[in-house]
């Protein structure tokens, strides 16, 4: 996206937050709008506008946490850290009065939906597409690819949901009833075929950030392999209309649809990382491997103009100065396979040495006692002699604001920038990946695994995980799946996937779990150790596969039934 709108599209965003609920009339002032709809530049900036509905650092904007941290840290990823704060209120439930951090959600994505309607009801008869159709109509194709990503978002979250093609007015019915999961699904791979047939394949660097056709192909790539998953089958429970997929040809629409994509991409190998931190660095700029994604740079942060709402900040060990906000868990670390491809589980493995002859993603992404990070060894222990060895830099006696030292003896290194300051640190074009070719190949692993194609499921399998020089992976059968899951909690790593990932498979183990972390010592002869301890216990209800309709919401539309269980 062009740096000159960014603070426009930034400033826009917050009055769009301060917007009243989705099913309130907003009145405007004509003229500033007939003005706007006149001028293709004018246009352009509120097109630019709605890209914020697209997600980024920061869970849910409304609140001083959830600008600083994301999903990972509700998934089996990782724990919000400070003070072990029940900010996603797993351990007091989910209701339809109270999600915690993500409370908000329903209202957020709905006011930018209003807001891309208001634009696609008007465009086609505004002066602007008179003076430019070729430029106006590829804005309007950047807006139903943009309101099909909400929808794609509103439905895991939530199951289906209205169907909304226009702006409600004044007359409307305001008793909205929710469309059943399979119409939402259609109406999301419908609007973005019609998208990707407008937009151009590819963007100058000038542009990185804006759609392409090849973007709104990821997303219905995503959207079918969500649909076909066990989550959305009807033999499954929950079950009902407002969850279920019911095509027999689902697995063949997911495989054909990431297929797609891949062909546009050129069919090709992942950008080569040779080492850890090559790999690292791979998610610090943009990329040929990235399809879609939200630029930040000196110009624009995640948040107004705070740049400690980046991860630099948020993520570091609190003896570098840094918040430590999401902790990842050692369930989670042991998903990272041994340097020889063999898992945690199948030997090779030393309890005793945790961090030794891992893979080559473990040292890219993660932080342990012991790595090196800006200059330093990362310390974690507390000293039974702290008059002869001091208490370690980042333990709970150690630098910075204690409170945030990791309870899981682990932080995340992946999408941190060691070459800028932790404190307001920027790195130029820094990008917030939202769909890249990695996922695109798993993608179609998971789906040509269930058609019974597995030496095809391998062959794009193989090709995410010898990029990260992990050796063949043959599995079949069972295994083979396991291995391709393993694969994504992995590869995409801290990217919003696992939280959804675990629940469209029905992992409820890696949903509700004992969350364990790592606890160091170092004695008083100067030697280390650790033990393996329960840091919370994180519950799960089978209803929490779907987060419910808030209830304000039911109250105003009665036809909006509620999700199973609330």
């Amino acid at each position: 996206m062009q740096s000159k709108y960014l603070l426009i599209v930034l400033l826009l965003a917050c009055l769009t937050s301060c917007q009243d609920d989705v099913l309130n009339t907003v009145a405007r002032d004509a003229f500033a709008e007939d003005l706007v709809y006149s001028d293709p530049e004018q246009l352009e900036r509120l097109v630019f506008t709605a890209y914020n509905s697209t997600e980024s650092w920061g869970v849910n904007k409304s609140e001083w946490w959830g600008r600083r941290f994301n999903l990972e840290a509700g998934s089996f990823e990782a724990k919000f850290n400070f003070r072990d704060l029940d900010l996603f209120r797993y351990r007091a439930g989910w209701n339809p009065n109270n999600v915690g951090i993500l409370n908000g959600k329903w209202e957020t994505y709905w006011d930018y939906v209003r807001m891309i309607n208001e634009f696609l009801d008007r465009v086609d008869d505004s002066e602007a597409m008179a003076i430019a159709p070729d430029r106006v109509n590829v804005l309007k194709a950047e807006m139903k690819f943009l309101r099909a990503n909400l929808y794609a978002k509103l439905i895991k979250f939530y199951g289906g949901v209205p169907i909304m093609e226009r702006a409600l007015g004044l007359n409307d019915d305001f008793n909205l009833a929710r469309n059943s999961y399979e119409e939402c699904v259609d109406f999301i791979v419908r609007e973005l075929d019609e998208a990707a047939a407008v937009l151009p394949e590819s963007r100058p660097d000038a542009e990185f950030g804006r759609a392409t056709s090849v973007a709104a192909l990821a997303v219905k790539s995503r959207t079918l392999l969500y649909a076909a998953s066990p989550l959305h089958d009807p033999a499954n429970e929950p079950s009902g209309w407002m969850i279920d997929y019911t095509k027999p040809t689902k697995w063949q629409d997911a495989a054909d649809a990431a297929k797609a994509v891949i062909d546009l991409m050129g069919d090709r190998e992942l950008i080569a990382t040779p080492d850890a931190r090559a790999y690292q660095n791979h998610f610090l700029r943009p990329n040929a491997d990235i399809i879609f994604a939200r630029p930040y740079g000196p110009e624009f942060f995640d948040f107004g103009t705070d740049p400690n709402s980046l991860w630099d900040k948020t993520q570091s060990p609190n003896g570098y100065d840094g918040w430590a906000l999401s902790s990842p868990t050692h369930n989670y670390a042991q998903e990272y396979r041994m340097a020889d491809g063999r898992t945690t589980g199948e030997g090779g493995y030393d309890p005793s040495h945790p961090h030794e002859n891992r893979e080559m993603r473990y040292y890219a992404n993660l932080l342990f006692n012991g790595a090196e990070f800006r200059g330093r060894n990362v310390e974690y222990f507390l000293s039974e002699s702290p008059e002869t060895y001091p208490h370690g830099l980042d333990s709970p006696e150690g630098l910075g604001n204690t409170a945030h030292s990791s309870k899981t003896g682990y932080n995340i290194r992946k999408f941190q920038d060691e070459s800028v300051e932790v404190n307001g640190g920027i790195s130029g074009g820094r990008p917030f990946i939202l769909y890249r070719l990695a996922e695109i190949y798993l993608n179609y692993a998971e789906a040509q695994y269930h058609l019974g194609n597995e030496d095809e499921a391998r062959r794009y399998l193989n090709r995410v995980a010898a990029r990260a020089l992990v050796p063949e992976i043959t599995a079949s059968g069972p295994a083979l799946l396991e291995a391709i899951k393993r694969e994504r909690r992995v590869e995409l790593a801290f990217e919003m996937h696992n939280f959804f990932d675990e629940r469209r498979w029905m992992e409820a183990d890696r949903l509700g779990f004992d969350i364990q972390g790592l606890r160091w010592t170092k004695k008083a002869d100067g030697t280390l150790s650790h033990e393996v301890y329960t840091v919370v216990t994180r519950p799960f209800h089978p209803r929490e596969y779907f987060l419910p309709i808030p209830r304000e919401e039911i109250e105003k539309a009665p036809s909006m039934v509620q999700n199973p269980g609330y």
